[in-house]
């Protein structure tokens, strides 16, 4: 990529991509260990959200393993983001009734001892203010949209990243109040972008990092934050559901969390390897709510805040691996030792942009920001022996050495398992865990993804119409109204972030074929079909909402042809989620 002369430039030692947990926690950690050894080192974290935690959802479980390492006294300051769990239960779901599992009946692995509830948003914010503290630069609403590279070859190493233009209209002529991105240059920069970054796209591409691994898996996650009578509350208790209303329409569970100031998280994991292109990921977390169990909680409550984004569930067998001619070796290795082929040249995956994410706990938090530590301390070990731009091979090395491998291999096995079918994947992944708590290895070998999530949908024609009820506006609402709970703005005269690459596919495949499932997947009703004009028996073709845009991210993954391509709009741009 060739260097643009107006654009202003800055220079880093390190440059991280993405102000979430991840992120943050990389930036303070490579603080601590530039002056664990001796030097100053420069750090900064760019963030495409308006300010910190804007992109974050609220509710979340907390491991503090991370935590504990990386700010030891961060309890004096939990009551800025959490409090502690005190409750904590797995319940079967059927349409009208609820049957709760009992305690001893689950594995260590799948339970949450000492864990606490948070704010995710509340959390980042507070993340961001002990990094500030520690030195480094925050830039919030600056979208990273280009990888800038050392020069036009192939595999070139990535030298730094260029952030969008401000003041460009829809047909991508300059307004008044036009300024151009700016480079940010670094020795080394780490991609911290969550689930489906764009960025991290492009470079997984360039880099060839998944060439030779199984394709990742996601779901789909959504959380409502109600305000609900002090009866119906209980601070710090968690319930987690499986069933209903998904069983075997989709894999995925639903959870409800009770956060502090008589406020809940209620939410669903959607996972988006159904095949139905008819199903609505949307409707059926609706539908959750309808259950006997959460209205009797939500009854009386007020909605005060809605949100969406798409998650990993590919686990260990997702990670990019160290390619076969890498002069390590793989080759007849057993699948545990392979080192993961998280870091390029120049840089390095961390968080959930690295798949971080431990399905059977439903949690990612604690092991995003355990790689982002992990890669920080590489970083720094390699900046303070005057290197640039090479490959971080430390990092990798050490995750695999790590508390997060242990746990994420011993994980490895559930998803594979939920495409059995509801019934029978949850026996087997029961089962696979006791093996695993128990040290059964010959019990528990390794099953692979057998396609990605794009991949899945089958025609229209071969499966049942799925119909949902109607809303009732008290307990479940419509898409229209959700969205504006996100509090979503984006500038209306920009480009369309939402590109097509083949304009004409969406009416001449995903229409006859699916039945426009792209209307279904988005949970923000960006995806409409209408007749292209006024007369009579006009054909139906695509539109476009952009501005409604969640950034969750659905439709880089789900369109059947991958015929949707996610672009970061203008900086500051998206959703502005309650915390």
């Amino acid at each position: 990529m060739t260097t643009i002369a107006q654009r202003e430039s800055m220079e880093y030692d390190l440059l991280i991509v993405g102000g979430g947990s991840a992120g943050l926690v990389a930036a303070i950690r490579a603080k601590q260990a530039a002056q664990a050894a001796g030097a100053d080192i420069s750090v900064a974290v760019v963030e495409k959200g308006a300010s910190l935690g804007a992109h974050t959802l609220s509710g979340a479980l907390l491991d503090p393993h991370s935590l504990d390492e990386l700010l030891p006294d961060w309890r004096e300051h939990t009551s800025s983001f959490g409090a502690p769990l005190t409750d904590e239960s797995l319940w079967l779901l059927s349409e009208k009734r609820a049957f709760r599992l009992p305690n001893w009946s689950l594995p260590k692995s799948i339970r949450h001892p000492q864990n606490i509830l948070i704010s995710p948003g509340r959390l980042v914010v507070w993340l961001g203010e002990q990094a500030e503290a520690c030195g480094v630069d925050i830039f919030t609403g600056f979208a990273a949209t280009q990888p800038l590279y050392a020069d036009d070859s192939p595999e070139s190493p990535l030298i730094g990243v260029v952030t969008g233009d401000f003041g460009v209209d829809r047909q991508g002529n300059h307004k008044p109040n036009y300024q151009p991105g700016v480079e940010l240059r670094a020795r080394y920069t780490l991609l911290a972008e969550g689930c489906r970054g764009s960025l991290t796209r492009v470079l997984e591409e360039h880099f060839h990092l998944r060439s030779e691994v199984v394709p990742q898996k996601y779901g789909l996650g959504f959380r409502e934050l109600w305000r609900i009578p002090a009866k119906q509350h209980q601070a710090g208790k968690a319930i987690h559901f499986m069933g209903w209303p998904l069983a075997d329409r989709a894999g995925g569970g639903g959870f409800v969390y009770h956060l502090p100031d008589q406020h809940v998280a209620v939410g669903l994991v959607v996972h988006l390897d159904y095949e139905n292109p008819s199903l609505s990921p949307f409707d059926e977390f609706q539908r959750l709510k309808t259950h006997p169990m959460l209205k009797v909680l939500l009854h009386g409550g007020e909605r005060v805040g809605f949100g969406a984004r798409t998650l990993t569930g590919g686990g260990w067998q997702s990670f990019p691996i160290m390619p076969f001619r890498d002069s390590r070796g793989c080759r007849g290795m057993p699948r545990w030792q392979i080192l993961p082929n998280l870091a390029f040249s120049g840089g390095a995956l961390i968080g959930e942009a690295a798949g971080m994410v431990n399905l059977s706990r439903m949690q990612g938090i604690h092991t995003s920001m355990k790689s982002a530590m992990l890669a920080a301390e590489a970083a720094v070990s390699a900046i303070t022996q005057q290197r640039a731009h090479d490959t971080l091979h430390d990092y990798p090395a050490a995750l695999r050495t790590s508390w997060v491998r242990n746990e994420l291999y011993a994980a490895r096995n559930i998803k594979p398992y939920l495409r059995f079918g509801f019934a029978r994947g949850l026996l087997c992944a029961g089962f696979f865990l006791w093996a695993q708590q128990l040290k059964l290895g010959w019990l528990s070998g390794t099953l692979q993804h057998k396609s990605a999530d794009h991949l899945t949908l089958r025609p229209a024609a071969e499966m049942p119409t799925l119909v949902y009820p109607p809303y009732d506006c008290v307990t479940t609402f419509d898409r229209a109204s959700s969205v504006y709970l996100a509090h979503t703005q984006h500038e209306e005269d920009q480009p369309c972030h939402l590109r097509l690459i083949h304009a004409e596919l969406p009416e001449r495949l995903n229409l006859p074929r699916y039945g426009g499932p792209e209307r279904l997947y988005c949970p923000a009703g960006v995806y409409e079909y209408r007749p292209s004009d006024d007369t009579p028996d006009a054909p139906l073709s695509l539109r476009i909402c952009a501005a409604n845009c969640l950034h969750c991210k659905a439709c880089d993954i789900k369109d059947p042809s991958l015929n949707i391509l996610w672009t970061p709009p203008e900086g500051g741009s998206g959703p502005h989620y309650v915390m």
